[in-house]
């Protein structure tokens, strides 16, 4: 989920291109509502200020399934809401944009362990 089209549209395009099933979400209620209708194997949830707006999807996230990995992408890193994320249950806070391989590299170390186990 993201609401910058231009990080939204290069992390479709690379996750896709590795062969991933991408569902992009363009705002938090979008997201709300796709996780609400189906399980995902990861997500990426982006903010564009210091204020943690991606709370709640992180949130609902975990309740679903706390063995989901999330990955927050933030344009602007804040102490206070990385601890949050990481004790909500996040895998990674990080500064965006990320390049390409960056987020391959997360999303694959991720993914392989859960690969593994089922």
């Amino acid at each position: 989920m993201d609401e910058d089209c231009g990080d939204l549209q290069l992390y479709c395009t690379v996750l896709k291109q590795e062969g991933y099933e991408v569902q992009a979400c363009r705002s938090y209620a979008e997201g709300a509502q796709c996780l609400e209708r189906g399980t995902f194997d990861f997500v990426v949830i982006c903010q564009g200020s210091r204020a943690f707006e991606g709370r709640a999807l992180l949130e609902q996230v975990m309740t679903i399934d706390r063995h989901t990995p999330v990955l927050v992408l933030t344009r602007s890193v804040d102490m206070n809401c990385y601890l949050e994320a990481m004790q909500l249950g996040a895998v990674d806070y990080l500064e965006k944009p990320l390049p390409p391989e960056a987020i391959l590299r997360i999303v694959e170390t991720h993914l392989r362990p859960r690969a593994a186990a089922a």
